[in-house]
This record gives structure tokens, sequence and C-alpha cells, in this order.
């Protein structure tokens, strides 16, 4: 019995890409392929615009073959990419406060109007 069934998200790595489709290693037996035609609804000129070689992403099994261990995998129905943390950056008060904002404020103003007049 496979551990791989259509329907399922998995998580797999790009091993190759090529003009009509990623190569993605599930494990140390299974592999599959995302046909350019399964990665977005609209046209795909080019699939290192959605991935590379090395990333981690999730996809959709669409069917498996086990007597080959290979997979047709999609990724155009998900959330492909796994969700990176962001770190919230600390705020650094200065002591100059809004007075910067307030000498610049007129030369933008005056540079705005000029703009517009011409």
């Amino acid at each position: 019995m496979t551990k791989y069934k259509k329907g399922k998200i998995i998580k797999g790595v790009v091993s190759g890409i090529e003009s009509y489709g990623a190569f993605i290693t599930l494990d140390e037996y299974y592999t599959g392929l995302i046909h350019i035609s399964e990665i977005s609804h609209g046209f795909v000129k080019n699939i290192t615009d959605y991935m590379n070689i090395g990333d981690t992403i999730y996809v959709e099994v669409l069917e498996v073959d086990n007597e080959t261990n290979h997979l047709k995998l999609s990724i155009k129905n998900i959330k492909y990419k796994p969700h990176k943390i962001k770190k919230n950056k600390k705020i650094i008060e200065t002591s100059l406060g809004f007075k910067t904002l307030s000498y610049k404020l007129p030369k933008w103003i005056n540079n705005s109007l000029t703009t517009i007049k011409k």
C-alpha cells in the first residue's frame, strides 16, 4: 500500500526544471512531475518564475504509479510555498521625530505645485 494517494497535499523538493515541467523528489523511492499545464491557470512562460531547484514546496497528487514509483503532481489549485515567518522589525525612534518632515514638506509642496503648473 502506497503512502501517497490521489488528492493529498504533500511536501517535496524541486530537483529539476525543464521546459515542460518540474521534477519533484518526495522521498528516497518516489519522484514526481509537475507538468507545465499544472503550474498555473494562466500562461506559464518560465517555470522559474514559480520555483527554483532546491525549493521545498507543497504539491497535490493527481495520479500514483506504484510500479514506477512516479507521481503526477499539480500546484495550480493550492498554496504551494511554505509560509515563512516574518520577524517584526524593531522601530527605533530618533531625536528628530517629525522635524525632518516639517522641514521638507513645504519644499515638496512647492515642487509639486511647480510640476502641476507646467
